[in-house]
């Protein structure tokens, strides 16, 4: 008697884009649903995007945080996520002891936490989508992931090794995980562009890249930009006492430090 054979189940459709926005390209990896309902999602979460992007850039003198840090207008005149964010970077302040911040020389600056947010308020839009089983969306190197790509494997998310152009660092798996997010800070890409908070001015430390992995990318991208700050041995003692947070930092000398549970997400 022959062996019945299962056929292998198809793996979802998957829909691509990329868009620039917020000064980066942002790159969404939709995977099931119905096509013209997943494209359609994906139209009103880049669009989305583009709204956050008038609303708080620093950039854009027109723009409501730019317009609010000047004294023209109040915070109950802004759209109500202006407040939201505020809020939430209050909290990452609280929680970092005031190492990460959203303000500097006194006026309102939500840039390191408004593209963590949006691009995880983005990917939760699409995951609620009829039928999808998984979404990617990476904005300029900060990746929130959720369900999976296909029931065969998981998600995974490569990490530049600031010191070799090219390489990687490491490859992070979401294997057994709903919802996963890696966000990186450092000098490689943009140059000393982080702020000290305490002084103002970019902060000066022994490291050139911190990558936070945890389940949102609101908080992996606060928590990334506030350790790298902080400095490899601060910051990693830090990192190491926050729940459902694993992190590799890289030095200018070329040493790798990692939370003591960073090796179960490696793959």
């Amino acid at each position: 008697m022959a062996d019945t054979v299962a056929e292998p189940t198809p793996a979802p459709a998957a829909v691509r884009r990329a868009e620039e926005v917020m000064g980066t390209v942002v790159s969404f990896d939709v995977r099931g649903g119905e096509p013209d309902a997943v494209r359609s999602a994906l139209e009103e979460a880049v669009a989305g995007l583009h709204q956050v992007d008038e609303v708080f850039s620093t950039y854009r003198d027109d723009s409501q945080v730019s317009r609010l840090a000047r004294g023209e207008i109040t915070l109950d005149a802004c759209d109500p996520e202006v407040a939201e964010v505020l809020e939430l970077g209050a909290e990452a302040e609280r929680l970092s002891d005031g190492w990460f911040s959203t303000s500097y020389a006194g006026r309102v600056d939500p840039t390191g936490i408004v593209k963590g947010w949006s691009v995880e308020r983005a990917a939760r839009a699409l995951a609620g989508v009829p039928g999808v089983t998984g979404v990617s969306v990476n904005g300029g190197g900060d990746v929130q992931l959720l369900g999976v790509p296909d029931g065969r494997r998981p998600w995974r998310v490569g990490v530049a090794d600031p010191l070799r152009p090219g390489g990687l660092a490491a490859v992070i798996s979401a294997a057994g995980l709903d919802e996963l997010a890696v966000a990186t800070s450092g000098t490689a890409e943009r140059g000393a562009h982080i702020v000290d908070p305490g002084t103002g001015r970019s902060a000066v430390t022994d490291l050139v890249a911190v990558t936070v992995v945890a389940p949102r990318l609101t908080w992996a991208d606060c928590w990334a930009t506030a350790a790298f700050a902080m400095g490899s041995r601060a910051g990693l003692a830090w990192l190491e006492s926050l729940p459902d947070v694993e992190a590799l930092l890289i030095t200018a000398g070329d040493e790798v430090r990692c939370t003591g549970g960073l090796a179960a997400r490696l793959g």
